[in-house]
């Protein structure tokens, strides 16, 4: 069983060796230790106390510390160059340091030269691990080895110091060292002397200032005599201010007068439009009206027509008919009477000449009937063949409207399919867009653009006088849901993207990253970001219920906010539910301070001047950007791209259908087409087959010479036969003429009268259409003129007078536009409204007034030949350093209070532990004295620094209990039984920890008894309390008994 209260049990910190090279008189030397108790014995001159000075040495203690030298070099042994001293250390155990690093065992080696000491820590194999005292600050603190502590390494003077000396206050010096007690002491009086001097010095600093504060008291004084000028200067400058802003506010006046003029100019066309309207219906449905009479008319007309003209060439006809008609019957009369005379002549001849005729047709009567067949046949074929043809050709047609049809349709689906495959591609789009946005805000205000944008920021960020601000929308929150999260979209979605910037450089500068990162069109906003945030006024917001976009949106940044009031002016922007309480908000209930309105579902609404404007939500745009609630849009947009995706497969199907259908209508219209084709070939050779036969048979019968040879009778009669023949066709000629003249007069002159007496009722039936189509045709005409009239008027007066109005009111805005761009240099409107604006003062009126105010500024400003300006510099420069100063000062006073107040409240805590550690003292000692059956009692007194002991013991001669309160007033025998100062010590030695202790020749003043019972009572405390002991001295220690944790050593003697 390990003892009680053994922090080094676990071999951490205990010293496993100790080796010397050219150490003081130690040229090499070697001391294993054990982990207990550890005696080193020697003569005088051995070099025993150089063991534990080499200790207080490599644990860094200073050469005058040890009492032995005054400076490190004095302990190089002479004639050497060098000294080292090498202490192993165990570490093992939970309280190991840095075990991963050094090991089982810790060496720590130091060197001292001629002019520089050098301190190596190394691991259990010899390697070097540390170099810096801080590591070896480190270590001592971890294992609480204070060489400087007598309760941890008890040099001789130290030993005599304390056990062999009778003075109270030498003792309480002793306990006040070991216990640590003097260091806080000492550091506690140091703080308290070095707060003082500080506040007096604080107190100096301050009495310095006072000449400075005076001075700032008289600049005051002269400030406030100028101030009066100033404020002329300022009134001066606020009406530079609305005069530069009362030509914008005279333009607006002249703009809204000039709207007002324009509105009763555009009344006037809603007016002549519907009289023009009125009369353009009433001329379309009179054009109809004679459309369709001259329809009538036209057909009447074209009936009529042929009649007309039937009866003009039936009564051309009769009369060139009758003329003939007598012409040839005279002319018949005289040929008649040739023929008479030469006809008895000839009738003989004729006859045989008929005879011979007669013979010759019935030969050839067969031939002609069997061609005739044939050709009837040819010709039947040939009108079969082009019923065919007919047929066939309505069929093509019908198959190419039925297909053009089919096209058509399948364009339409095709058309349809790719409406649905391209908001597909939108869904696609958005989908992506969503889930960015799931991983990073930021995406839906630019993309992976603004990525890009963001890095190269990074990169160039301290190039700016201030960080970007942006983008807009990733610092936005809406405050109330995603309930206005479209209109809200809508109505500052513009703004979302921007960035803002405090200065055109930065401005510049954010362009560069912008193009570094392939980002076009980057809005960017300069606006000052020290600005405060904008307090708008109740009276300057829309009187209404409704919120605004400004109150359902936040930022933690004011300078957002700013831009969104100035920018987009998100104050004035009021939403509502729905579209008829917008027309409500909009129109009828024309709210003070209102811009527009937004509907929960996009619209946009607002007026200007008279004229209403509602602007559907725009589809392309990105909206719902600020929604909060991403996983339900999206799988809203997922289940519509699903339905879409539904209905491009259904469109694909019918396609396919129709498609199908469009390939078999046109292989049918192709077979049709074949088809037909092919029957023409047909007719076209039926006719070509016709045709020649038909030429066949003229060529045969009509050009043949059928008359028989009858040369032999003719030349008998070879005279009277060609005088005959003349006279006989002139005859025959003028009969046929005379016949069909008479007949062809007889018809034209029957077919005259019917036509006459039929067209009388269609020609009276026309008279009167024509009658009415001239009546419609009037009004027609007085209709389009009145059109025409109230156009010219629309042309000619209306519509001039609005262009001229808006060509005015173009001119006013640029007006407007030119003065509020030359009156933004001098201020923003915002500070003229902030000013109480300029109504009721013209700018006439304004300049009259500025001009006087500049003439009594110019001799106000005579008196003074400083500055109020300059002055304030100097106060302000002035007061800046004052107030620096007191600050400081304020500052270091309240530290120094702290730190008073934390001295206190440290040295009421010390009091406390010195009590503390008073009732420890005499609790222990008395404990040891009760186990060596003694009684006494220890004093400790911290005023008078002083630490007594009493002991209780029997007088030989009364006995009476005497007291004795010094060992030099014991007898021999009285120490053999009272080690008192030993125990003091061991007690001293309980009340620290540590993981060694030594003591050097701690019994040179005792004798032989006191010695024997001064180690057997070391012995047993040192066995009992388990920390490693190192005794030195240079007596005999056989009287010490053996143990198993006892280790002795005896050291050579010196040479001679």
């Amino acid at each position: 069983m390990e003892p009680r209260g053994n922090p080094a049990r676990s071999g951490a910190g205990i010293i496993s060796r100790i080796r010397l090279e050219n150490f003081m008189c130690h040229g090499s030397l070697t001391i294993e230790l054990g982990d207990w108790v550890n005696f080193i014995t020697g003569q005088n001159g051995s070099g025993k106390s150089a063991i534990l000075t080499a200790l207080c040495v490599a644990f860094g203690c200073r050469a005058k510390g040890t009492q032995r030298a005054s400076s490190l070099k004095d302990f190089i042994k002479n004639g050497c160059n060098y000294a080292a001293i090498f202490v192993e250390i165990k570490n093992q155990g939970e309280e190991a340091f840095k075990h991963e690093t050094y090991g089982d065992l810790i060496i720590l080696e130091r060197r001292i030269t001629e002019s520089s000491s050098t301190t190596n820590l190394k691991d259990c194999q010899g390697r070097k691990v540390a170099t810096r005292r801080d590591e070896l600050r480190e270590l001592v603190e971890h294992f609480n080895i204070d060489v400087e502590n007598p309760c941890v390494i008890m040099s001789q003077d130290k030993s005599r110091e304390f056990l062999h000396s009778g003075n109270d206050k030498d003792k309480f010096k002793f306990f006040f060292k070991a216990t640590l007690l003097q260091n806080v002491n000492e550091l506690l009086l140091n703080i308290r002397v070095q707060l003082d001097a500080a506040s007096a010095i604080l107190d100096e600093l301050v009495s310095l200032i006072r000449p400075i504060e005076n001075e700032l008291k008289d600049l005051q004084d002269k400030i406030k005599n100028m101030e009066h000028v100033e404020e002329i200067a300022h009134e001066v400058q606020n009406l530079k201010k609305k005069l530069a802003w009362s030509w914008v506010f005279d333009v607006d006046r002249q703009i809204q007068e000039q709207n007002v003029k324009l509105e009763k100019l555009k009344e006037r066309v809603p007016t002549c439009q519907e009289r023009i309207d009125k009369y353009l219906a009433k001329v379309e449905k009179l054009k109809e009206t004679l459309l369709t009479k001259r329809t009538k008319i036209t057909s009447m007309t074209e009936k009529t027509s042929e009649v007309r003209r039937g009866k003009e060439e039936l009564q051309q006809k009769l009369s060139l008919a009758t003329k003939e008609s007598l012409e040839v019957e005279e002319e018949h009369s005289r040929v008649n009477n040739v023929i008479r005379k030469i006809s008895a002549q000839i009738v003989s001849l004729e006859r045989q000449v008929q005879d011979i005729q007669e013979q010759h047709m019935k030969a050839t009567q067969a031939e002609e009937f069997e061609i005739e067949e044939r050709m009837k046949e040819i010709n039947d074929e040939v009108d079969i063949v082009q019923k065919s043809v007919t047929r066939l050709l309505e069929e093509e047609n019908s198959l190419s409207e039925n297909l053009a049809l089919a096209k058509s349709t399948v364009k339409e689906i095709a058309k349809e399919i790719e409406e649905y495959e391209r908001k597909n591609r939108d869904l696609n789009s958005y989908i992506r867009d969503l889930q960015r946005r799931q991983t990073n805000k930021v995406t839906a205000f630019g993309g992976d653009r603004v990525l890009n944008l963001l890095q190269a920021i990074e990169r160039h960020h301290r190039k700016f006088k201030s960080p970007p601000i942006g983008p807009i929308g990733a610092h936005v929150t809406l405050v109330s849901g995603d309930m206005w999260a479209l209109a809200v979209d809508c109505a500052i979605g513009r703004l979302l993207d921007a960035f803002i910037v405090t200065e055109h450089k930065d401005s510049l500068l954010l362009r560069a990253c912008a193009r570094e990162a392939n980002y076009q069109n980057l809005q960017i906003i300069i606006y000052d970001f020290s600005r405060p945030r904008l307090n708008i006024p109740n009276y300057l917001l829309p009187s209404t219920n409704h919120p605004t976009t400004l109150s359902v949106i936040h930022s933690d940044n004011h300078t957002i906010m700013n831009v969104l009031v100035d920018m987009g002016n998100a104050e004035r922007q009021v939403l509502v539910q729905d579209y008829e309480m917008g027309k409500s908000v909009a129109f009828d209930q024309r709210i003070q301070n209102l811009k527009e309105v937004y509907t929960s579902d996009g619209y946009k609404m607002f007026y200007r001047g008279s004229v209403q404007t509602t602007l559907p939500p725009n589809k392309r745009a990105k909206t719902g950007r600020l929604c909060s609630s991403i996983d339900d849009q999206l799988y809203e947009i997922e289940m519509e791209a699903s339905k879409v995706q539904e209905l491009i497969q259904e469109g694909k199907g019918r396609k396919r259908i129709s498609e199908r259908s469009v390939e078999d209508l046109e292989a049918r219209m192709h077979s049709v087409k074949k088809r037909r084709t092919n029957e023409e070939r047909v007719l076209m050779a039926k006719k070509l087959a016709l045709r020649d036969m038909k030429s066949a048979y003229d060529a045969e019968f009509n050009s043949a010479d059928h008359t028989p040879n009858v040369e032999e009778l003719y030349q008998e009669i070879t005279d009277l036969q060609e005088h005959m023949q003349v006279k006989q066709m002139s005859l025959e000629k003028i009969k046929v003429r005379m016949t069909i003249a008479q007949e062809k007069a007889s018809d034209l002159r029957s077919s005259f009268e019917k036509l006459c007496e039929s067209a009388k009722g269609e020609i009276d039936a026309i008279e009167a259409r024509e009658r009415e189509l001239m009546l419609a045709e009037d009004d027609l005409r007085s209709a389009e003129d009145e059109r025409t009239h109230y156009e010219g008027i629309m042309n000619n007066k209306v519509l001039p007078d609005i262009k001229e109005a808006e060509a005015l009111l173009e001119e006013l805005q640029h007006n407007r536009q030119e003065n509020s761009r030359k009156a933004t240099i001098i201020c923003a409107e915002s500070e003229v409204e902030a000013l109480g604006g300029c109504v009721g003062s013209t700018p006439e009126q304004l300049s009259a007034q500025l001009n006087r105010l500049k003439q009594k500024l110019q001799h106000e400003s005579r008196r003074y030949s400083e500055s109020i300006d300059d002055l304030r510099a100097i106060y302000e420069k002035k007061e800046r350093r004052i107030l620096s100063k007191r600050q400081n000062y304020e500052a270091f006073r309240d530290e120094l209070q702290a730190c008073k107040e934390a001295l206190d409240s440290r040295w009421t805590k010390f009091q406390r532990n010195l009590n503390y550690l008073r009732r420890q003292l005499i609790w222990q000692f008395n404990g040891h004295l009760r186990k060596k059956g003694i009684s006494g009692n220890i004093k400790l007194d911290y005023d008078d620094k002083t630490l007594s002991v009493e002991v209780s013991k029997l007088s030989p001669s009364s006995r009476a209990i005497l007291l004795c309160r010094d060992t030099r007033g014991l007898s021999g025998g009285e120490h053999l039984s009272l080690p008192l100062f030993v125990l003091l010590d061991s007690t001293l030695h309980e009340m620290t920890e540590a993981p060694f202790r030594a003591m050097d020749e701690f019994d040179v003043f005792m004798d032989a008894v006191s010695r024997k019972i001064s180690l057997d009572t070391l012995v047993d405390f040192a066995v009992a309390q388990g920390s490693q002991w190192i005794f030195i001295t240079p007596h005999d220690i056989s009287m010490v008994k053996s143990h198993e944790r006892v280790r002795k050593q005896q050291m050579a003697a010196p040479r001679s």
